[in-house]
């Protein structure tokens, strides 16, 4: 808690203003007009006070006339409405330069994300990334669009309503300050524990957006286990802890606040008898004294306003602070030209990796996939399988040792010319909310309807589609609530026949198929990798008994290599993998044959 006490720096030790302002370039134009037209507006602002204060000289002295007083009331009139117009015109260029800002943070938020290690932004928890690209990035706009014309024209107008004062009778505007002091110093004592509360604050933030996340995601299980009661509560009581904490904050600074806001307020008590004895004594004429008293209330605003501010400034230094959190996560380095490639062959050499430091998961794993050929990774769960499958589509970068696609080392090419060479389908499938063509067609974004429909036929698509309301034109966020696993897993095949890459990485592509689909989705494959480099995680090994070569995965290392009937012979784990799963498939088979005689 201590260490946030202090205002928060970015990554790089830039202070916080510092680091909004670096995302302010696209509209810094923008920014300086708003502040300078803000000035404008407050110095339009003190004529109509002016033309008042010759408005009562005049009534005072006995010279009044109406003729003489409509130029004066012309000028207010004037005046006050430019002061508002150039106040709007300033409000809405700070408004663009607000969201400009906020644009380019997420637009670099995205980026990063893109760039990142797929480990390093896994390692966030989808809370904090919700919380901080939605909530707190949004949460700068607010106080950026007000704080430039509202904020430096209030510092402004109070710096001349002051200077006035003091034109008037320095007298008068001390005597105008003489609450100011008390008030500030009962302020600065309710900000006493401030940072650290206001750490605690977002802490309690963070926190209660990771609990709601979990419980919306979760709903589906807790649902199934019949665990609403349980899971329900730990969602209420942490709300109920925020709501608690929030609330017992708010009173700890309420009667410091109240009496700030009652005591900075009172200027008349101190300018009125002063006035008053300054004018007895014959120091003061009386138009001095009537506008000491207006500009004396004139002040407290802009007064009052700095000061509702500062949370507002304190939620906003939070918010960038987060936001760079992210925004200076190490990228994966890349050149910027493109490297040049022979084949298609995957090559890995002594590959070390470890998914933290002094943890190594992969030990000097070494494997061999000639071009055009079916290569497949089985073993264990968590025996490293994956994320040796992972390294080739460069998710994460070697610790030591090199992977190589068509003889060119993954960390040598541009990650752009990466991704045009490997095609990686997971097994946890996610379709975007957009339409099943639109959807297929992120394989190739310029992809015409025809090519789609080619590659979904490919996929063994088509007879599913054909169901749905729209064809390919259904939002995939209806469809998704009537295709299976297995379907949703056609879709990205189709994606991967789509983009076409020499390279095709499958990871546990028939994880949610059950024997009826699996026939299409092996068929689906076959099309997929006809000509390709295949590389192929599976559970199932009667899905994999053709690969011309099959790597036995264990403990991260490779412990046997060959063919289906080589390893049978040869490998005492993969012989009980194989026994494993084909005693699974006869108790399939005699549940379903059993189902069907009753």
């Amino acid at each position: 808690m201590a260490e946030r006490e202090k205002a928060p720096e970015d990554a790089k030790g830039r202070p916080w203003v510092k680091t909004l302002f670096s995302y302010a370039r696209r509209c810094k134009g923008k920014m300086i007009a708003s502040f300078a037209v803000s000035l404008a507006s407050v110095g339009a602002g003190f004529v109509p006070f002016y033309a008042v204060y010759r408005l009562m000289a005049m009534a005072m002295d006995g010279s009044l006339t109406w003729d003489g007083s409509v130029l004066w009331l012309a000028l207010a009139a004037v005046f006050y409405l430019a002061s508002k117009v150039l106040f709007g015109i300033s409000t809405l260029l700070s408004h663009v330069s607000a969201y400009t800002i906020l644009e380019t943070l997420r637009q670099d938020f995205v980026r990063k994300l893109m760039k990142a290690s797929l480990g390093t932004v896994q390692a966030k928890s989808i809370g904090n990334l919700k919380n901080v690209f939605v909530d707190r990035i949004e949460s700068i706009e607010p106080p950026l669009a007000h704080m430039i014309p509202e904020l430096g024209g209030s510092l402004v107008l109070a710096a001349g309503l002051a200077a006035w004062l003091v034109a008037i009778d320095w007298r008068i505007a001390l005597a105008c300050l003489a609450c100011v002091p008390v008030g500030l110093a009962v302020f600065a004592s309710s900000l006493k524990d401030f940072n650290a509360k206001y750490a605690a604050y977002m802490a309690e933030s963070n926190r209660v957006n990771g609990v709601i996340v979990e419980y919306i995601e979760g709903i589906q299980v807790v649902k199934a286990f019949n665990q609403a009661s349980d899971s329900y509560e730990k969602y209420a009581g942490s709300v109920r802890a925020f709501k608690e904490f929030t609330m017992q904050w708010f009173r700890s600074t309420w009667v410091t606040m109240n009496l700030m806001s009652s005591i900075m307020p009172t200027t008349l008590l101190g300018v009125l008898p002063v006035g008053l004895a300054l004018y007895f004594s014959g120091s003061l004429a009386p138009s001095g004294l009537a506008m000491g008293i207006v500009l004396s209330l004139a002040i407290v605003d802009p007064l009052m306003r700095f000061t509702s501010f500062v949370n507002e400034m304190k939620s906003m230094e939070y918010a960038v602070a987060d936001a760079a959190e992210f925004l200076d996560l190490p990228e994966l380095p890349e050149p910027k030209s493109r490297a040049e490639t022979s084949g298609f062959a995957v090559e890995m050499k002594d590959v070390r990796f470890s998914y933290k430091a002094g943890e190594e998961v992969l030990h000097g794993v070494s494997l061999s996939v000639p071009q055009g050929t079916f290569t497949a990774l089985v073993g264990p769960s968590g025996s490293g399988k994956s994320t040796l499958a992972r390294l080739i589509a460069r998710h994460w970068d070697v610790d030591a040792g090199s992977v190589s696609v068509g003889g060119t080392d993954v960390r040598s090419m541009p990650l752009d010319q990466l991704s045009e060479l490997v095609s990686f389908v997971q097994q946890d499938n996610f379709l975007f909310d957009a339409t099943i063509g639109d959807n297929i067609r992120l394989g190739k974004p310029k992809a015409t309807d025809e090519e789609i429909a080619r590659a979904a036929r490919a996929a063994c698509c088509d007879e599913f589609v054909k169901r749905l309301p729209c064809g390919y034109g259904t939002s995939a966020g209806e469809a998704g609530r009537f295709l299976s696993g297995g379907e949703r897993q056609r879709i990205s095949i189709a994606r991967a026949i789509l983009k076409d890459a020499p390279v095709i990485v499958l990871d546990e592509a028939t994880a949610f198929t059950d024997p009826e689909n699996e026939d299409k989705i092996q068929r689906s494959i076959a099309r997929l990798a006809a000509g390709k480099t295949l590389v192929v995680i599976a559970h199932r090994l009667s899905t994999i008994t053709r690969a011309d070569q099959i790597a036995v995965v264990d403990g991260g290392s490779i412990v046997a290599l060959g063919t289906h009937e080589d390893l049978l012979g040869s490998c005492p784990l993969y012989a009980r993998m194989w026994a494993a799963h084909v005693g699974t498939q006869d108790w399939a088979a005699g549940s379903n044959a059993e189902g069907g005689n009753r």
